[in-house]
């Protein structure tokens, strides 16, 4: 049985899931930085998915009452977590595959 708690921020705040399913691998454009090279690609993937920006957003956006801010922030939280979730950790200079938590 699912429970509908889990949903809350969608439906009190009536963010669309449509916005969840585009925002939630915006973060991965960050990825074009290695197009550059592995040390420009490494700097950029990490600020996008290093959770200190969201979680700073989504502190300023409950005091100023942003709720598109919100949306965006969540959704970027849970897309950091998707990833930690599949073993992509953040980068090291040296290649893409080298990662703070293993070789991907």
């Amino acid at each position: 049985m699912v429970n509908p708690n889990k949903y809350v921020y969608f439906i009190v705040l009536e963010f669309h899931w449509l916005a969840f399913i585009l925002f939630l691998l915006t973060p991965d454009l960050s990825m074009l930085g290695y197009m550059k090279n592995n040390k420009i690609g490494s700097i950029i993937y990490n600020l996008f998915h290093t959770y200190t920006i969201p979680m700073l957003l989504i502190i300023l956006s409950v005091a100023i009452h942003h709720t598109v801010l919100l949306l965006i922030s969540l959704i970027w939280v849970a897309h950091i977590g998707m990833d930690r979730l599949f073993g992509y950790g953040l980068k090291y200079p040296t290649k893409f595959q080298d990662t703070h938590l293993e070789r991907i």
